[in-house]
């Protein structure tokens, strides 16, 4: 009866025979698999990891169990425990196109680039001229910044297969980071056409511009997106922030912030945060980081003064800055690189056990080898990922004459744009409420340790209002602190060419402006939690306040 009705397309009516048989037969990895299909089907995750989990028990070789485990692990925000069952799925059938597609897509999100690059080429090579085949020679490519290529094969494979909702996203996305939103725009229009549950395609199209009175229909029809049947919890999370976006543009803050918050419910729903753990962490690097220890940093650390790295919270101006330094000629970017994210937990974890000289030296190197394979032939090379904030003392350890600049921006206004902006669900962060406002906290106890403890003339910071009032004295003391000679094209960030990865790809294309400054008042009255960080934000002048 189960199998008749899941032939039909009838998967939620499949359930209750599947689970009779289930009681009959609880230990048949057949049965528990068939369970958890329509489970994950119908949106029941949490049943479909259990029967799944079940079935792979029952039959460790179980390969079709152990693929749909990892894409129901997926849905649920368990990245490690996906990559695992995709793993163990192609360990099994190496021609598994689909699983190496998407561990690749997992393992990129983790800042893993040699890894995804490497699943990405197995499903190229066991996929050939299928769509996932096609699709991860263009995430190969996209990931070797080979940009020009990706977009042909992805031109390709959408004239091939027009009703590919995959690559018309990967599509718009790539032509994004080029400021290409009009063509962009198209892409994700069709990518929810044809596919309604990738209805948080929304969250990159309304990014392209702000939405006008002339977008008819548009905030309508994603409001009925939301009650698309079978719509994944992460699609609701990007589809509430981009209704909220859209009414922001549209002047309408309650209905804005209603969905700002609702984004962030569903977000807490699957994405899980220890603000008590955090604080604790936060007193040992602390108590770590000593000035005796910072000082030993010379005798330590290598001599080479490539790396520039430019942290802060989240959207508090790290990617302007990018752009500033990186439209320097003997200057490149990577982006935000998970390096330090990574060996700083292993040096962190490791306490006093580790041999600082070996453990200093080997990620100096690495890191210099890392850099200099994404931006040869230059100087100087930024790292932006924001929560590098949060290894300033072992960066500075491990790089004495690296430039650190450390962005900041009125609390307030930061916390409402995190608020409003999609992270990935791997990433350890709050992204409203209480929680947001206990790391903020967090963070300015930290950055105020390491602007004691570090030199001033290493780590550098930059007052976003401050940079956005006055530009060119301000940018000036930015190439300056990077140790590079002045050159006016560091004036225009908006005409740096470079391919741009940020929630704000419009806004990098523009010169600079202030109407983010400030923007707290819109929604003062809605603020909630994040009205304790008000007492952070400066003095505005009233135009300001009021534009």
């Amino acid at each position: 009866m189960a199998t008749k009705l899941l032939e039909a397309g009838r998967p939620a009516d499949a359930i209750a025979p599947l689970r009779d048989a289930a009681r009959l037969e609880p230990f048949n990895p057949v049965i528990q698999h068939d369970l958890g299909l329509a489970c994950l089907e119908v949106g029941r995750v949490p049943d479909a990891i259990a029967a799944l989990q079940l079935a792979v028990a029952c039959n460790p070789r179980y390969t079709d169990a152990y693929f749909r485990l990892g894409i129901a692990l997926e849905k649920l925000g368990d990245i490690g425990g996906a990559i695992v069952a995709y793993d163990r799925a192609t360990a099994l059938r190496p021609s598994l196109t689909e699983a190496w597609f998407r561990a690749g897509a997992l393992v990129y999100t983790l800042g893993h680039r040699d890894e995804a690059i490497g699943c990405f080429r197995r499903a190229a090579a066991t996929g050939g001229t299928t769509s996932f085949g096609r699709l991860g020679k263009a995430r190969a490519l996209l990931t070797e910044d080979r940009n020009q290529e990706a977009e042909q094969v992805l031109r390709q494979t959408v004239a091939r297969d027009p009703r590919n909702p995959m690559a018309h996203d990967l599509l718009g996305n790539l032509l994004t980071e080029f400021g290409r939103f009009d063509e962009a725009r198209e892409c994700f229009q069709r990518a929810i056409t044809i596919a309604p549950l990738l209805a948080g395609s929304y969250y990159e199209l309304v990014r392209c511009r702000p939405v006008t009175s002339d977008d008819n229909g548009l905030l309508q029809r994603m409001q009925d997106a939301l009650a698309t049947p079978g719509l994944e919890a992460a699609q609701r999370l990007r589809l509430h922030l981009a209704i909220g976006k859209a009414a922001e543009d549209l002047g309408d803050y309650a209905v804005a912030m209603q969905h700002f918050d609702a984004g962030d419910a569903v977000r807490r729903g699957f994405v899980s945060f220890d603000s008590a753990a955090f604080s604790i962490e936060i007193d040992r690097l602390i108590a770590r980081f000593t000035p005796e220890l910072i000082a030993r940093a010379p005798e330590l650390g290598s001599s080479d003064a490539t790396p520039v790295l430019i942290v802060g919270m989240p959207r508090s101006g790290t990617t302007l800055v990018e752009q500033i330094v990186s439209s320097h000629p003997e200057a490149g970017a990577c982006g935000e690189l998970h390096f330090w994210n990574q060996h700083g937990a292993a040096w962190h974890r490791s306490g006093a056990a580790v041999n600082e000289t070996a453990f200093l030296a080997k990620a100096a190197a690495d890191y210099l080898g890392l850099l200099h394979a994404i931006a040869p032939k230059v100087a100087r090379v930024t790292d932006k990922m924001p929560f590098n904030f949060l290894w300033a003392g072992l960066i500075h350890m491990a790089f004495p004459r690296a430039t650190i600049i450390h962005c900041r921006r009125a609390a307030v206004d930061t916390a409402l744009s995190i608020h409003q902006t999609h992270f990935h669900p791997g990433l350890a962060f709050p992204t409203g409420g209480a929680e947001l406002v206990a790391y903020f906290r967090n963070y300015q106890r930290l950055t105020d340790h390491w602007r004691s403890v570090l030199p001033a003339d290493r780590f550098i910071e930059v007052d976003y209002e401050e940079l956005t009032r006055a530009p060119e004295p301000v940018i000036r003391r930015i190439i300056a602190a990077c140790g590079l000679a002045w050159h006016e094209a560091c004036l225009r960030p908006e005409c740096n060419p470079r391919a741009v990865n940020t929630p704000s790809k419009w806004q990098a294309r523009q010169p600079i402006f202030r109407t983010s400054v400030g923007r707290w008042r819109r929604y003062e009255p809605w603020l909630g939690p994040l009205r304790a960080l008000v007492d952070d934000a400066p003095e505005l002048d009233a135009g300001i306040a009021q534009s």
